[in-house]
């Protein structure tokens, strides 16, 4: 039998086949198959109904005409049946279910069957993006986890991904920070936490600065001489960003993401002349009030809103460098997707960004990738406010972090010490279990949500064991595993698959069904770029196969039916974390 990885995919093409079979307009007949609600049945297509509509036909009858022209393939794995004025649900049978569960048994199977469109396509990602002398703080998160989870779901989905993180390493700031550092910089605190001393010395930079002050004038020549090369001035810049990369690798690590490249705006510096020279040259940018600008009149909100792309004083500014980003990854590394990942509050920005680029390129000849803005809403407090420290400062991700964990270790301990003595963790065992479920639950708790949405940030929700958590799907997780340890065997067995038979009970056959559908969640959320659909997915999953181990007991006696059973189990197991490592989380063998 053969065995779709997607078979909302297959069903679509099966339809229009029986369309051209049926006699109708194969061309202009779209099935529309979705994910059906599970009462009625997996799949549903809804494309008659507008078909029939248009072609003043009956829709029922259209829908009988196509279920008796449906391919013989099909038939066999699905029951279909008509519903409403001409709906046709399709409700997968017992063998297909099992004949999934058989097939699928590793993680590349499934990463092979979810090769879609990106298979071959080249995608840069841009996440993350912080500043360069200062440390990362809560509105970090977003921009990190989201990317690194829609990394994992394109390649997945077969695209080739290229990680860039591109930081905040220029620009006037520097000339603060150097002017800053040569008056009151702290050799022991530089050694002792050299981040904190940085940001500390652009404060009293920044506040010694003021507007139209002989000290402000000293802080651009310093930021000059660093623009023009001189020495003395680059390297400390280079010192600087060093210790900055240190301390975002260290929250990179702790979060398991990582990058292929660091390509900051620095290194673009040189890159920014030629691409004005040619926006010029082709006449996209013209002089405006002294600034170099282009205009998108043909768009409603930009008719007067300019694009700038140097500043009336001559200097470039992040619309410079973005262009030339643009143009590197196009002609470097032969882009054919372009994702950035920042706060909606920027969209104006890149919408702007992309229109010049697209007329630039078409003016040139280049190819024009895809591009996509993914933006996100913002992290708050149950006010509904940013969130704070007490003391109303910046909440930093690393004290985030830290306080995760701990939050988590207390919760472990609490409940290591209800477990038979036998059975308890020690206390390393407690802190490495809440290191991987503490940070599991900030990074679950953000990709969980629409990522259009603010959310508020609850510390009580995010590590909660019951509820849309990773400490509940973690838990499940290793719910199973205890299952596989019991039986004294691997959930990778191969055996199991051979003894299982097809799933008989409702609730067997309840998570087969939802087993099924991680194609459809894993589409949805890489085509979207919304990780949330694949959160739901899995929290769905992880509640049906909840009902199933309590309505019937895997470990009997029975070979055939404890093999199935087994099997479904090893099924979801493998499911859940793939998932979640899709999301970029850690899971747990035992919790």
């Amino acid at each position: 039998m053969h065995v779709p990885f997607n078979l909302a995919t297959e069903l679509d093409t099966a339809l229009k086949t029986a369309a051209s079979a049926a006699g109708l307009d194969a061309a202009a007949f779209v099935p529309e198959v979705r994910t059906a609600d599970p009462r009625f049945g997996d799949y549903q297509a809804n494309g008659v109904l507008a078909y029939a509509k248009r072609e003043k036909q009956n829709p029922r009858a259209l829908a009988e005409k196509l279920l008796a022209a449906l391919p013989a393939d099909i038939t066999a794995r699905c029951d279909a049946a008509i519903a409403g004025p001409g709906f046709i649900n399709f409700t997968l049978k017992p063998a297909a279910l099992l004949a999934w569960t058989r097939a699928f048994a590793d993680a590349d199977a499934l990463a092979a069957g979810a090769a879609s469109a990106l298979s071959g396509q080249t995608w840069v990602v841009d996440y993350s993006s912080p500043n360069t002398a200062k440390q990362m703080h809560v509105g970090h998160l977003r921009s990190a986890v989201i990317g690194e989870a829609i990394c994992r779901l394109l390649a997945f989905s077969g695209a080739r991904v290229i990680r860039d993180n591109h930081l905040g390493d220029w620009g006037t700031q520097f000339g603060k920070l150097i002017y800053g550092y040569k008056r009151w910089a702290d050799p022991t605190a530089l050694r002792r936490e050299p981040i904190e001393e940085l940001e500390r010395l652009y404060k009293l930079g920044n506040e010694a600065t003021p507007d139209g002050s002989p000290a402000l004038e000293e802080a651009r020549q310093e930021l000059v001489k660093l623009q023009s090369g001189d020495p003395e001035s680059l390297a400390l810049w280079k010192t600087f960003s060093e210790v900055s990369q240190r301390a975002f690798d260290e929250i990179y690590a702790r979060l398991g993401i990582r990058f292929d490249h660091y390509l900051g705006e620095s290194f673009y510096n040189d890159k920014l002349e030629p691409v004005l020279r040619e926006l010029t040259g082709l006449k996209i940018a013209g002089e405006s009030q002294g600034a170099l600008v282009v205009f998108h009149p043909e768009h409603p909100r930009f008719k007067t809103q300019p694009f700038i792309v140097r500043k009336t004083d001559g200097a470039s500014n992040y619309a410079t460098t973005d262009l030339a980003t643009m143009l590197y990854r196009v002609e470097h590394f032969k882009a054919d997707g372009i994702a950035i990942v920042t706060d909606f509050r920027q969209a104006d920005h890149f919408e702007q960004l992309a229109l010049t680029t697209q007329k630039w390129f078409a003016a040139t000849g280049r190819p024009m990738p895809k591009f996509e803005h993914v933006t996100f809403g913002a992290v708050t407090d149950e006010a509904g406010k940013a969130l704070k420290t007490r003391d109303g400062g910046t909440i930093k991700l690393k004290d985030l972090l830290d306080e995760a964990e701990q939050r988590e270790l207390a919760i472990v301990r609490d409940k290591n010490a209800g477990r038979p003595e036998s059975e308890r963790f020690t206390e390393e065992e407690c802190r490495a279990i809440a290191r991987t479920a503490g940070i599991a639950a900030v990074q679950y708790a953000d990709l969980s949500q629409n990522r259009s949405s603010n959310y508020v940030f609850s510390w009580d929700k995010m590590l909660a064991l019951d509820g849309n958590t990773a400490p509940y799907l973690l838990y499940a997780v290793a719910r199973i595993r205890s299952i596989f340890r019991k039986a004294g065997i691997s959930p990778t067995d191969t055996n199991l698959a051979a003894a299982a038979t097809a799933p008989e009970t409702p609730a067997e056959i309840a998570v087969a069904r939802k087993l099924v559908k991680f194609a459809d969640a894993v589409r949805l959320a890489t085509d979207t770029l919304r990780p949330h659909f694949l959160c739901l997915y899995l929290y769905e999953l992880a509640g049906d196969y909840s009902a199933f181990n309590n309505a019937d007991k895997v470990l009997v006696d029975d070979a055939p039916v404890r093999a199935r059973r087994l099997l479904l189990c090893a099924r979801t197991l493998l499911v859940l974390e793939t998932g979640l490592h899709l999301l970029g989380l850690r899971t747990l063998e035992r919790m």
